[in-house]
């Protein structure tokens, strides 16, 4: 692991959290308040991994806590958003984000609630974490780094760290928190650690007594949102939930949930795609094409009570499980195509979550038809218009129908422009009128 220097960790960040934390140890340093980078940064800079969005905690002086620090930070080129409840503030400027809290320790009201939050030490925010490797702290501010000379572990997460391990804080972490059981079956694989015997232990205890049900669907949702989310930073979405299946705790999510071996393969293809972007897609959600596979060949009644476990409703959950009929349907369709022409009708009209679950399920020789057809054909325009078939005599369905076949033609290349577009439209015109006219007229 690497020798901790402030000055070093600067040099490494992404231009943006840079200049946003530049501008916040300049605050802190105005008013000689404490701050710290704590957490996953510190664990990640520690393994020479990359770093990009900062976790910090401020210890309050005078008035300034997180909340007074990211105000005095905000900007027309940053952002704040507080979380009143927790004590927080996100900074967002392009490219970065940077989390503040004040330094806190928690209680639980019972196994699985949320926690009751009030202003603590720095070694009670660290010991609170989930797991030894996330409860250091390195000083970043003038006034901490006159207090603490070097990484402050408070849990030995630094032996964790060179041991590859994940650990958690105390025997019932995992009754506190049970999603930490979701977060290690994503941490672990990313960064090749594995749970401590103890820890193993505990999750079984927690298992055992029924803590699983207690969590929200929310809180669940957003953790699996996350697990796929998590394939852009190197995570196969399908080590994370196969780990969640060998420790029984799908199961304890939603009677019968497993991670059938069928998804295994789109889903790893999936997280590459994730990692990749093989075609433009601004707004795609991959948490819902994540569902999709892994849910696909589940039997339906569990799928929806799936779903209705992790709070998935409306519009995305009618997407998963739809996608079962949607794959079987459009991948035979893309099997019959000849021509680009015909790929496009196959394809015309799925939403981008569809779509990417559809090219990880797809063969190899449909992938490659599905990708060039988001990437190249799917946002080209035929030369002609509605309007423009309107003026040459078409009217109601007719008009949708004449549309669709100059698309294909154009696609194809059978039609090369305007002209062309045209003919075929007057032609197609004359055979909608010719088959308009009733036997009597």
């Amino acid at each position: 692991m690497r020798r901790p220097r402030t000055g070093e960790l600067l040099r490494g960040l992404p231009q943006g959290s840079a200049a946003v934390l530049r501008a916040v140890l300049q605050v802190a340093d105005a008013h000689e308040v404490r701050v710290y980078l704590v957490g996953g940064p510190v664990r990640d800079w520690l393994l020479e991994r990359r770093v990009a969005d900062l976790d910090l905690v401020v210890e309050t002086r005078e008035g300034m806590d997180a909340t007074a620090l990211g105000a005095a930070v905000t900007g027309p080129a940053v952002r704040a958003t507080t979380h009143e409840r927790f004590g927080t503030v996100t900074l967002r400027s392009e490219g970065a984000t940077v989390d503040i809290a004040t330094l806190r320790r928690e209680s639980y009201a019972h196994d699985g609630a949320l926690p009751s939050v009030e202003v603590g030490t720095l070694e009670e925010d660290l010991l609170r974490r989930d797991f030894s490797v996330n409860a250091l702290a390195l000083p970043l501010s003038a006034a901490a780094r006159s207090r603490h000379t070097g990484v402050i572990d408070a849990a030995e997460g630094l032996a964790d760290l060179e041991q590859k391990r994940l650990r958690v804080m105390h025997p019932r972490s995992f009754h506190d928190d049970p999603t930490r059981a979701l977060r290690a079956a994503r941490l672990g694989p990313r960064l090749g650690f594995s749970l401590t015997r103890d820890t193993r232990s505990a999750l079984r205890a927690a298992l055992r007594e029924g803590a699983f049900g207690r969590v929200s669907g929310d809180r669940l949702r957003r953790e699996m949102t996350k697990l796929f989310d998590d394939a852009s930073r190197g995570l196969d979405p399908t080590r994370a939930l196969r780990l969640l299946h060998d420790w029984h705790v799908l199961g304890a999510l939603e009677p019968g949930l497993v991670l059938d071996p069928a998804a295994g393969a789109p889903l790893r293809r999936l997280g590459r795609a994730i990692a990749t972007e093989p075609w433009p897609a601004p707004r795609w959600r991959p948490w819902v094409s994540g569902l999709a596979l892994w849910l696909a060949p589940l039997a339906p009644a569990l799928r929806r009570r799936a779903l209705k476990r992790l709070s998935v409703r409306g519009e995305r959950a009618a997407c998963i499980v739809a996608f079962p009929r949607a794959r079987d349907t459009r991948l035979r369709a893309l099997s019959a195509a000849r021509g680009r022409g015909a790929v496009d009708a196959a394809l015309v009209g799925l939403d981008e979550e569809t779509l990417h679950a559809l090219y990880a399920w797809a063969s190899p020789a449909a992938r490659r038809r599905i990708a060039r057809w988001a990437e190249e054909d799917r946002t080209r325009r035929p030369p002609l218009s509605g309007n423009d078939l309107v003026a040459i005599g078409l009217a109601g369905p007719a008009v949708g129908r004449a549309l669709a076949r100059v698309r294909v033609a154009w696609l194809d290349g059978s039609v090369a422009g305007r002209e062309e577009a045209l003919v075929l439209a007057r032609e197609l015109s004359r055979r909608s009128r010719k088959q308009s006219r009733s036997p009597g007229q």
